[in-house]
């Protein structure tokens, strides 16, 4: 049943994917004038030549739907993932139908509801054409279309719901009743796409912004002014106009490396919306409009492979889950069927038994289209040392396919001052023989935050988001010089990477630490299979009281001479003080951890070496740390 307290906790669910603008501002400094640009003809005219004239025209269309049938009968990934499909469908029918709740100041979990039993119902439908179906998609547009308004004041609200009710209409191709296509058609109008334009002629912050909201709500926008673009072309044509103009603000974000500066989740939130409208512009004008060879666009699914650490776990940076979901990534799936690379095809993942998959993705639906369109033509050997730079720069080394030791490290530069940023510039993960040794805090419900009146989406310096130890420099693998948080907008850079037999980065953190420090850079080297060196070269000026080294661990540790052994999961990894061997390694607790408002992280600590400036000699300093793990897995 769909209760207050049902969608309350779908919303939780997502909550790390929700989107609010964590900082001002735009990540990436790019000239309008130098803008690579999507290709943008739209106009009244261009639309009613060029839009497809039949139904169904989003993802799917008389082209793709043959194709997908054709492959229903003889691909085993298709067939596994409709029969799952099936099963979410037949599982939606017996919920209530949805009613306007919203949660805080969010209408999203009952908009991303419907997004989900569209694409389920709607490709059921699509396929099937069972009747029972089609009243069920009936009368959940007539339920969510006689909403007094889809809540734009949250306008993410607005561009999910507006897609759902675009793929109702569009897979159904007329066969609702007369009354609601044309309660549908008029509430996209009056409740999605005219609220996107002021009365004042200015543009939505979202439709030119530099995060997901500009790929979510713009391609909502999209979905929606096709649908209804046969009865008002003009608002349609001018509507994608605007989208295809705005979109590039986000996909340059990409750039230069395929890095996607919020985190791998929101990877899958952005991207997965881009994916989409891309699919739809595909079947609906024969074209995507250059979203797929933007730059470093293509490049991002490699940077979401490399995300994905031994363990399971994502390298879990900026407001990032931590893990991941057990079914295969149905965006990452668009990038193989553009590519044939078998490397973003996860067909294991989709050949899980159907009825072991539980709920789905909301866009699963649609992605089954794209998932029949996958043709195999060879696999892209990942990389064991790789550096990805942008607005949120970071590097990665691992032991490869076939390593024994499962050795992983993710290091990264930026600066809190990005949507959804920490102020983790220099901090890092490390994992080996199955165990992540070193860790980032990772996400933390906004709605528990925001509903206490805590203010986490102001980016100042002296905000209230640095406050929790997720958000802030204590919280994470890095320097903190005289107890103070990095400075917001210090932007810290990868200056140095070397993919040799042993790869090595090096970030200059000076930024960071301006009026704390003259300057400072940490190299990270793996000079063995199971070895991690942190180097930092230190310039301290007259402001330097204290520099401190940090590591966050949940392992057990035991203090030796010149370092501290950590064990966990029955495997050690020694932590080595090189540089500074007479200087103990001082243990902080963190379970619990400060606040209450905190993530509360059973067995967190942090390890520390401090060195006060007053024994650095001429003001210069090197500070070196070894993490050496053991080759063998320790007895019970």
């Amino acid at each position: 049943m769909i209760t207050k307290m049902n969608l309350l906790v779908s919303l939780l669910c997502f909550l790390t994917l929700t989107t609010t603008l964590a900082t001002a501002g735009t990540n990436t400094s790019f000239p309008e004038e130098e803008l690579p640009k999507l290709d943008n003809p739209m106009s009244v005219q261009y639309l009613k030549k060029n839009l497809r004239k039949s139904q169904p025209r989003l993802v799917l269309n008389a082209v793709t739907e043959r194709n997908l049938k054709n492959k229903l009968k003889t691909d085993p990934v298709v067939q596994n993932m409709y029969k799952a499909i099936q099963l979410n469908a037949e599982r939606i029918q017996q919920e209530p139908f949805l009613e306007r709740i919203k949660i805080g100041r969010r209408l999203l979990s009952v908009s991303r509801e419907m997004l989900y039993r569209m694409n389920m119902l709607g490709m059921v439908y699509r396929i099937d054409k069972d009747p029972k179906v089609l009243k069920r998609i009936n009368d959940e547009v007539v339920a969510v279309c006689n909403f007094s308004d889809w809540n734009p004041s949250h306008f993410l609200d607005v561009a999910e719901m507006s897609m759902a009710v675009a793929i109702a209409l569009d897979w159904t191709a007329g066969k609702l009743p007369k009354p609601t296509i044309e309660l549908a058609k008029t509430a996209i109008i009056e409740k999605g796409i005219k609220p996107s334009w002021s009365e004042n002629g200015k543009n939505p912050w979202w439709a030119y912004g530099t995060n997901n909201w500009n790929q979510v709500c713009n391609g909502g926008m999209i979905a929606a002014s096709i649908a209804i673009a046969d009865e008002e072309p003009e608002l349609a044509a001018k509507t994608i106009w605007r989208a295809l103009d705005g979109l590039p603000h986000a996909l340059v974000e990409y750039g230069p490396d395929g890095v996607y500066p919020e985190g791998a989740s929101y990877w899958g939130y952005g991207t997965g919306f881009s994916v989409i409208t891309a699919a739809m512009l595909e079947s609906a004008f024969n074209t995507d409009f250059g979203h797929f060879e933007y730059p470093a666009f293509k490049k991002s699914a490699l940077y979401k492979v490399l995300m994905i650490a031994p363990s399971g776990w994502y390298y879990n940076f900026a407001d990032c889950s931590s893990q991941r979901s057990e079914q295969g990534d149905i965006t990452l799936a668009w990038f193989a069927a553009k590519t044939g690379n078998k490397t973003f095809f996860e067909r294991e993942r989709f050949l899980t038994p159907a009825e072991k998959m539980g709920r789905l993705s909301r866009l699963t639906g649609a992605a089954l289209v794209w998932l029949a369109q996958f043709e195999e033509t060879g696999k892209e050997k990942v990389p064991t040392a790789w550096k990805g730079g942008g607005a949120n720069p970071i590097v990665i080394f691992s032991g490869g396919e076939n390593d024994p030791h499962q050795y992983y490290f993710g290091g990264k530069g930026g600066r809190g001052a990005v949507n959804h940023g920490n102020m983790d510039g220099g901090s890092f993960i490390f994992e080996l023989n199955g165990v992540r040794w070193v860790i980032d805090p990772g996400n933390q419900s906004y709605y528990d935050l925001e509903k206490t009146g805590f203010d986490l989406w102001g980016g100042c310096q002296e905000c209230e988001r640095w406050t929790l130890l997720t958000k802030n420099n204590f919280g994470h693998s890095t320097l903190t010089v005289n107890d103070k948080l990095h400075i917001v907008k210090g932007l810290a850079t990868i200056v140095d990477f070397k993919e040799e037999e042993i790869p090595e980065a090096t970030i200059d953190l000076t930024p960071t630490f301006e009026g704390q420090l003259k300057s400072a850079r940490r190299r990270f080297l793996k000079d063995s299979g199971t070895s991690l060196v942190i180097e930092d070269y230190i310039e301290t000026s007259d402001e330097t009281k204290l520099v401190t080294w940090q590591m966050l661990t949940t392992a057990d540790v035991e203090i030796v001479d010149g370092g501290a052994i950590l064990k966990q999961d029955g495997q050690t990894l020694n932590l080595e003080n090189l540089s500074h061997p007479e200087l103990m390694v001082s243990v902080v607790s963190l379970d619990p951890a400060p606040l209450k408002l905190d993530r509360q992280i059973e067995g967190l600590k942090r390890l520390e070496i401090r060195i006060p400036a007053w024994t650095i000699e001429d003001g210069k300093e090197t500070i070196k740390v070894r993490l050496a793990g053991n080759c063998y897995v320790e007895n019970e």
